[in-house]
């Protein structure tokens, strides 16, 4: 039996004149394409909002500012019991498309939909990807100040001095 693994992933909700921007991309355990939020896990030394503006460049081509936290969410996909998604997710602002941008392997391509347009495909990732946008179209937000990350923060390095 494999050991339960914890995974801690960012995901960025875009909205743009109505639709939202998606990756279609290959899933491992799945045969046909599927749509998620531009989405990953954070490195080590990064923080998660650094990793959310990080991911959805490599996704999608697009430059954002993240504007606020949507929501912290958790799921176990049914095909590995064995892995905890903890995902944070951001409300992003578009600010700039680099077209000819190389995606990560695995990524179709960038698209933008509407939430009845997703749900039309059948096709998203995970039961996160329709509530994600179904928070975003319900006003659900809360301000970055809510994190609190301690990285090369110079108040706590004084602390140790």
């Amino acid at each position: 039996m494999t050991a339960w693994t914890a995974h801690v992933t960012v995901a960025t909700v875009v909205e743009q004149d109505g639709k939202f921007l998606f990756v279609e991309e290959h899933s491992e355990g799945v045969t046909h394409t599927v749509f998620n939020q531009p989405a990953g896990h954070v490195e080590a030394g990064e923080t998660i909002i650094d990793a959310a503006i990080r991911e959805t460049m490599e996704e999608t081509g697009y430059r954002v500012s993240i504007e606020s936290l949507l929501g912290i969410y958790t799921y176990t996909p049914p095909l590995f019991p064995d892995r905890t998604y903890y995902r944070f997710c951001f409300l992003g602002k578009a600010l700039e498309h680099f077209p000819n941008a190389k995606l990560d392997t695995g990524i179709v391509a960038a698209v933008w939909m509407s939430l009845d347009e997703l749900l039309e495909t059948a096709r998203a990732r995970s039961p996160l990807v329709i509530k994600a946008i179904q928070d975003a179209k319900a006003g659900k937000s809360y301000p970055l100040s809510l994190i609190d990350e301690h990285q090369n923060s110079p108040l706590i390095s004084n602390l140790d001095a």
